[in-house]
């Protein structure tokens, strides 16, 4: 008799059935990621660690080292049109803010975020996003008394907001500072970058939903005026005392070793404005406390961000939350002699309990003390209100020419930082450079595309105007964004980057009577660089190149009349 084996009908029985199913493949399950956008004020390229500098920035530079950064990532070269350009993924001229929140009677230059735009958080809400915002918004006029709120955050998509609707003012007690949709004092002890980190913190630690969430932290370090407490900027004592130019030969001489700068690429000589370092230059003790105080500035916000970081990883949100950080646009060189008509000391009078500040720059501080300006005062507490100036921002945005307000490489070119672990293995890709040329208008098309949203056609009843800009999610994973050229202009500075080419001109009080022949003007007082060969701009090859110099002119006269910037307003 033969004996019966039943487990040998196993395999058959496990046959038939699946030969009996038809079983589709399982899909891998993608959960969109939070998202947090943070942005630093009027740095220089150089300034983090991660990119050369000298100053603490710990946190983020271990988020550079598991993530990524971007070597040739772009900003508008100001303040106001960096945020609209960011928040919307248009050009800042398109989004209605060219220049300032001024009205200078034309769409590009309205002043006002446009109705023809959706920021991020508006995209994002839908598709299921918790939005928060935390600090500085400036894309809309600041008004005192009974203000038009439609483009206050609230009403451009944020569920909550904290921070100044306005662009600059005391760290200590800033102007226009808004919880949600109304003005409000600030606490005692109130110092800009920690209350706007707390808010930060504060909505990551209470969103209980299973949504995602987008965070944008918006910080005012290291704007002027240079405000620190006492205690951050003692730890950066005697850190300068070298003088701004070894601080640059030092700079440069790291993003070499970085791998951040070519050794072809020359440094570009000290400004013409700037005085040579020596222990003897004027104000020695007024220049070194502005810089060390700019630096404490800067390391209070690396800080912040660590929290912020701290706060995701207690919530196991860390993993799959994307970081972007970067900076609004080239280090400031302003010297704030602008502000004139200050009051006799004794006409003042302090402000009442509970007051709202809306001055830019306070006459007085809350405990009573007359509000000084630059060498007349000592950087750091409420009443010293001083900019580190022309000397330290040429070192700030080694190796590079020109600052904030210019579109030569120091005005425009940012840090770029992106951290996502479960997107970017820091095992694999961790640290790396991504050179591929990008600019604030990805953010938005990044943000669409990782949050599985869609960007409108129409919002709130208004035609929406295109993405203009390209996600980089392609860039994280080592592809080309295939685009023609990137466009800059900027109170009439101008400039184009196609591939390795950079085409750029600076203003010239000349060209203001030439408004009227706008095709002669914009072919004209144009420099031409190889960007691999020579990113500091030191050798203008345009006159060997006259037919390119033509073609990317044309390219950015057709670019400056579809965006609304030619003809120009007055």
């Amino acid at each position: 008799m033969k004996r019966f084996y039943p487990f040998l009908l196993i395999p058959i029985l496990i046959v038939f059935l699946n030969c009996g199913t038809s079983k589709e493949p399982e899909k891998e399950i993608v959960v969109p990621p939070n998202i947090v956008l943070i942005m630093g004020d009027d740095m220089g390229y150089s300034d983090i660690g991660s990119y050369g500098g000298e100053i603490r920035t710990p946190r983020l530079d271990e988020l550079a080292s598991n993530g990524l950064r971007f070597t040739q990532f772009y900003n508008t070269a100001r303040c106001c049109p960096t945020r609209a350009s960011l928040l919307t993924g248009l050009y800042p001229q398109q989004a209605g803010v060219g220049h300032m929140v001024d009205d200078r009677g034309t769409p590009a230059f309205r002043g006002d975020l446009s109705k023809n735009a959706v920021t991020i958080a508006e995209a994002l809400k839908g598709a299921g996003y918790s939005t928060y915002m935390s600090g500085k918004w400036h894309v809309t006029p600041y008004v005192i008394e009974n203000p038009d709120k439609h483009n206050w955050p609230r009403q451009r998509g944020f569920d909550q907001f904290f921070g100044m609707i306005s662009g600059a003012g005391s760290l200590y007690d800033p102007r226009s500072l808004t919880l949600d949709n109304e003005y409000v004092a600030p606490r005692d002890d109130f110092y800009c970058t920690t209350d706007f980190t707390d808010y930060a913190v504060e909505r990551i630690n209470e969103h209980a939903t299973d949504n995602p969430f987008f965070l944008y932290l918006s910080y005012t370090a290291a704007h002027w005026p240079m405000h620190a407490p006492k205690e951050a900027i003692d730890k950066y004592k005697g850190h300068y005392d070298q003088g701004w130019d070894e601080v640059r030969k030092n700079r440069f001489e790291r993003m070499k070793e970085l791998g951040l700068a070519k050794d072809e690429w020359q440094l570009t000589p000290r400004d013409s404005f700037v005085a040579p370092w020596s222990n003897d230059i004027a104000d020695r003790e007024w220049e070194l406390a502005n810089m060390e105080t700019y630096a404490a500035m800067t390391t209070l916000m690396d800080e912040g961000i660590g929290r912020v970081v701290d706060a995701l990883k207690a919530k196991g949100q860390l993993e799959n939350t994307l970081i972007i950080y970067l900076q609004d646009n080239g280090a400031c060189a302003e010297e704030l002699d602008w502000v004139t008509d200050r009051p006799d000391e004794k006409d003042l009078t302090p402000m009442a309990p509970g007051a709202i500040q809306t001055e830019m720059v306070p006459t007085i501080t809350r405990d009573g003390k007359p509000v000084k300006l630059m060498r007349e005062a000592w950087p750091g507490p409420p009443e010293g209100y001083t900019a580190y100036g022309l000397n330290w921002a040429n070192a700030s945005n080694t190796p590079f020419r020109e600052y904030k307000h210019w579109v030569h490489e120091g005005g425009i070119a940012s840090p770029l930082i992106v951290h996502w672990p479960a997107k970017i293995d820091p095992e694999v890709a961790g640290g790396e450079f991504r050179t591929e040329p990008a600019h604030l208008i990805d953010i938005m098309a990044t943000a669409v595309e990782v949050g599985g949203g869609s960007y409108p056609k129409n919002f709130d009843g208004n035609q929406i105007q295109p993405m203009e800009g390209k996600s980089l999610v392609a860039a994280f994973d080592q592809k080309d964004l295939e685009r023609e050229a990137i466009f800059w202009e900027h109170e009439g500075n101008r400039a184009v980057r196609m591939g390795k080419w950079k085409l750029v001109s600076n203003a010239s009080k000349k060209q203001s009577f030439l408004w009227d022949k706008v095709d002669e003007l914009e072919r004209s007082n144009w420099e031409l660089f190889d960007m691999e060969k020579d990113r500091t701009e030191m050798n203008d090859i345009a006159a060997n190149h006259q037919d390119l110099v033509t073609k990317m002119a044309d390219m950015w006269l057709r670019w400056g009349k579809r965006t609304g910037i030619v003809p120009r307003p007055n």
